[in-house]
């Protein structure tokens, strides 16, 4: 397999164009958990697993679950069924997906939970992971050979705060509060996430992931001073730490939330594309970011529930603000589990004219 942009089959595929900073036009497109609960065939896979976790590490069910979306609509870009969280389960930290509740973590809360965390057992637990990727990429090079595949790990911040928290938060008060009182604590654990999330970065890249993006769903709830020290600086490392051994791997960031800091972000992370949540402009973003860094985004979740005229509208201004630049079409967040099929098969239809 050829390493991204470097053979002449990652040459012709237009994600992977528009990842390296080419303008492709009409904009390829995928979207945030593409693959998904709106989607019956996911369901009938899910059902069949009997539990999240077990989907997520059963590598031909998550397989198929990651092409479904390609088969229905043909995207550019397949991304790795998978969770933020397997990390840190990976690292031996207790983790269950509750019915109606999501995701539920033993709290780490003091050096002794820190220090048991253990990262010599990630490769050997994630495995089912990376034979997930190997799958996937065969058959996507096999049926479907224009389409890359996109790998991804949570940044070390979101990630954190989850395993700091126990649970989802609309605040994350444990895992801030923890960074503010105890700043050497929570710094060892972001550390160790660092390290772990580089070698579960670069498994999946061995394994056959086309490029890599790094979810910071959590970045906008912390104020300039700690965006800069927990979620720009450990995403720089880990973004150098990928380009020492895979320097042509396209590395995309997405800071949710980051407002005006999206600038910053992209220029000491050194990603190169970066990703736009729903409240961000384009034409902001397009001003803020450097014409050779791509962008990628950022429709409502919400407009695609709603289809129809308003949708089409939302799309075309997005695609007028982005023209002429590298740029992706995906979502400003994660398809929400009511979109109806039939209105990201109009979207798909709208992106690939260009608008």
């Amino acid at each position: 397999m050829t390493e991204a942009t470097g053979g002449t089959a990652g040459e012709r595929k237009p994600l992977l164009r528009a990842l390296s900073g080419e303008a492709v036009w009409p904009p390829p497109m995928w979207l945030m958990r593409q693959a998904g609960r709106y989607l019956p065939e996911y369901r009938e896979v899910r059902a069949k697993a009997g539990g999240f976790i077990k989907l997520c590490t059963t590598p031909e069910m998550a397989a198929e679950v990651t092409i479904q979306p390609i088969r229905r609509y043909g995207m550019d870009g397949a991304i790795l069924f998978s969770d933020i969280l397997i990390v840190p389960w990976a690292l031996g930290q207790g983790l269950r997906f509750a019915e109606g509740e999501g995701p539920v973590l033993d709290p780490l809360r003091d050096a002794a939970a820190v220090a048991a965390l253990d990262p010599a057992a990630l490769r050997e637990r994630a495995a089912p992971i990376f034979e997930t990727v190997r799958l996937t990429r065969a058959a996507l090079e096999a049926h479907a050979a224009r389409v890359a595949l996109i790998g991804f790990a949570g940044s070390p911040w979101t990630v954190a705060a989850y395993m700091v928290e126990g649970h989802g938060s609309r605040d994350f008060a444990a895992a801030r509060g923890m960074a503010y009182a105890d700043p050497t604590l929570f710094g060892r654990l972001i550390r160790t996430l660092v390290d772990a999330t580089t070698d579960y970065l670069l498994a999946q890249i061995e394994a056959g992931a086309e490029a890599v993006m790094l979810f910071d769903s959590w970045a906008g709830m912390l104020p300039p001073s700690q965006f800069r020290r927990w979620v720009i600086e450990p995403t720089a490392i880990i973004v150098r730490n990928i380009r020492r051994q895979h320097p042509t791997i396209p590395v995309i960031g997405f800071p949710r939330l980051a407002g005006p800091l999206i600038g910053e972000y992209t220029v000491r992370t050194g990603v190169g594309t970066v990703a736009m949540d729903t409240a961000m402009d384009p034409r902001f973003a397009a001003g803020a970011v450097a014409p050779n860094i791509g962008l990628q985004g950022n429709l409502d979740p919400l407009s695609l529930i709603a289809g129809g005229v308003a949708l089409e509208a939302e799309a075309r201004q997005i695609l007028a603000a982005m023209r002429g630049r590298p740029f992706v079409f995906n979502l400003g967040h994660g398809i929400e589990k009511t979109t109806p099929p039939e209105h990201v098969a109009q979207l798909v239809r709208l992106v690939r004219t260009g608008g």
